[in-house]
């Protein structure tokens, strides 16, 4: 519901804080692809997404880049690319290393 009223005011920027945090696995991956592919096909006025999570997974999945803040004060630890083709296979081996950088960043 507060995506679609978001996306009424048809914004160029879309801020999202934990977003799918709160969904049952099926449920988020479903509103996680819905939302890429309105953004990825222009169906919406939304030309940047900015979204904060704690999920690893769905960070790669959706994003472009992950930024890693550290702990406070919050500082811009990393930025790592995401330079993987859309759809997104979460088992491809790129996918994986992306995963594991992230995975060294935020366990350091």
């Amino acid at each position: 519901v507060n995506i679609a009223r978001a996306l009424a005011i048809e914004p160029l920027i879309l801020l999202m804080d934990e977003p799918f945090s709160q969904l049952d696995p099926l449920t988020a991956e479903s509103l996680r692809s819905e939302v890429l592919d309105m953004w990825q096909w222009g169906v919406t006025s939304v030309r940047t997404i900015v979204m904060v999570t704690h999920n690893v997974d769905e960070a790669i999945f959706m994003a472009d880049r992950v930024v890693i803040f550290t702990a406070r004060p919050a500082k811009v630890a990393a930025i790592i690319p995401v330079e993987i083709p859309r759809p997104r296979d979460r088992r491809s081996p790129e996918f994986q290393k992306i995963e594991d950088k992230v995975y060294e960043y935020i366990s350091a």
